[in-house]
């Protein structure tokens, strides 16, 4: 009885939710330490760290010191983690800590959104709350070091705040016109940790133009959240501007100039490539749920909801339109996780319900809930591995280079490499990122492995660091200087980096 008390108090279940979140988090950390060591499971998540700790100590916005420029793309999310740096926090205790609070705060926020659609079950937010802290993908993006789950923390707030707008809670009838200008600001804030959150403003904007009938309310609502959506945005671009003359940063042309192959695959193809990370753990069994849901709030009318699923998947379609790609968990995708994971709970939550009651229908709606639970715990566990093993091979091969570049390469070397993340905060050196995230103007020729070539030998490189297969043409003739010879890479069916001596290398 207790404890069911608790279940209807939001106060404590948010007590609760924060010890589940730090029981998450620490389970991943400690497997990676027990694997090999802690670390962050991407090589980006050190870029992230380079540009926070130049900015956090020096105040400058830049990757190479005394270099400004665009190579991160959520600038939001190097300004938190610059604060650590000015607060002389240990690098990785702040990151983990924002990785925590961003999941306890997404799985309240996910308790809270249910309460919304589900006011007859309150109780059951808190177990949705649970559900989401425990979902592998969400735990992996909270110790990565990257901002992808703050960009899907935010895509939920901004579909929550969109559904209590429209209600029929009147209490704050007079302030909404200001909180149609906090939607605004939020939407542009999501855009300064992820370029992509731009298209969240078609939730908002759909949902204005239907909630209302009165012309009048539509347009001085519209106006405020154009408003909201203009104070945000326009320093954004702005700041991106001063860094390259363009208003978006490297990354979002870079990525697509180096993965454009695989837009040659059939839009069905890759539209199911993006999507299957989805459904890869509980998500599987939520599928049914979140269908139901969106039959559900068509049939209701619950235009927000719908809009909200629209949005989910339209935001795959733009992925298999423009990125295609699958790797490191579907990582492009996670920010529609909560909203997916949330809508497919309710869904399922109604569906069972919706169970005639008796035997059969005791023994199928426990039979459901007890393979929720089942997938949930076993890809949580699943996921524990994986995560340690992305963390392992970052580590002994990414660190472990930029470790030795540091104490065995002049302090004035030039150094090309394709993965610049540990090699910039761990080594001190001068590079050239042919990946083209700082170094821009590699981009139109980023896999011509003759222009790249030329351009390395015009920019004078002393060094080329690499994983021997990604450049087969610079590297199949080349000497080797060192390699790591790391175990996770090739168990897990890659390479040991590679470092060769670019100076002796001619056209």
């Amino acid at each position: 009885m207790t404890f069911m008390r608790i279940l209807k108090n939001p106060y404590q279940q948010a007590v609760i939710l924060g010890l589940c979140s730090l029981i998450a988090v620490g389970s991943y950390l400690v497997a990676a330490n027990e694997v090999f060591r802690i670390g962050f499971p991407l090589d980006d998540a050190w870029i992230h760290q380079t540009y926070a700790k130049n900015l956090g100590e020096a105040g400058s916005w830049d990757f190479i010191p005394g270099q400004p420029s665009g190579g991160s793309t959520s600038p939001g999310w190097t300004l938190l983690l610059a604060l650590g740096y000015s607060l002389k926090i240990n690098p990785y205790l702040w990151t983990y800590l924002l990785g925590w609070l961003i999941l306890w705060s997404s799985s309240v926020l996910s308790a809270y959104g249910l309460r919304i659609l589900m006011p007859q079950s309150t109780d059951y937010g808190f177990w949705a709350g649970i559900f989401m802290i425990f979902e592998w993908h969400l735990i992996w993006a909270a110790d990565s070091g990257m901002e992808t789950l703050l960009a899907g923390f935010l895509a939920l707030a901004v579909i929550t705040w969109s559904i209590k707008l429209t209600g029929t809670d009147t209490r704050f009838e007079s302030s909404k016109r200001w909180q149609w200008v906090g939607l605004g600001g939020l939407i542009g804030l999501s855009v300064w940790v992820r370029p992509d959150g731009i298209t969240l403003l078609g939730i908002a904007a759909l949902t204005i133009i239907t909630h209302k009938s009165d012309f009048s309310s539509k347009l001085k609502d519209g106006l405020g959240f154009i408003a909201g959506v203009l104070l945000t945005i326009i320093p954004y671009l702005f700041f991106n501007l001063s860094l390259e003359g363009q208003i978006l940063p490297n990354t979002f042309f870079a990525k697509q100039a180096e993965y454009a192959i695989l837009k040659e695959l059939p839009i069905w193809e890759r539209y199911a490539d993006v999507s299957k990370q989805l459904v890869t753990g509980v998500g599987v069994v939520l599928l049914p749920g979140f269908i139901w849901f969106i039959y559900q709030s068509i049939r209701k009318r619950r235009w927000v909801e719908v809009f909200a699923t629209l949005w989910i998947l339209g935001y795959l379609g733009l992925y298999a339109l423009r990125l295609p790609v699958t790797y490191q968990h579907g990582r492009y995708i996670m920010p529609v996780m909560p909203p997916f994971l949330l809508f497919g709970f309710i869904g399922v939550t109604w569906l069972i319900k919706s169970i005639p009651k008796g035997q059969f229908g005791w023994i199928i709606k426990y039979a459901w809930v007890g393979s929720i639970a089942v997938t949930l715990t076993a890809f949580w566990l699943l996921g524990m591995r994986s995560y340690a093993m992305d963390v392992a091979v970052i580590e002994s091969e990414m660190v472990e280079t930029a470790h030795w570049i540091k104490e065995n390469t002049g302090a004035d070397s030039l150094i090309a490499a394709h993965d610049i993340g540990a090699l910039g905060f761990f080594s001190d050196r001068k590079l050239v990122d042919l990946a083209g995230l700082v170094s821009p103007e590699v981009i139109p020729f980023i896999r011509d492995e003759n222009a790249l070539r030329e351009h390395l030998n015009s920019e004078g490189a002393d060094y080329l660091v690499t994983f021997p297969g990604w450049y087969p043409e610079l590297t199949s003739a080349y000497p080797l200087i060192y390699q790591t010879g790391g175990e996770f890479s090739p168990l897990m069916g890659g390479e040991n980096m590679a470092v060769y001596k670019w100076e002796q290398l001619q056209p």
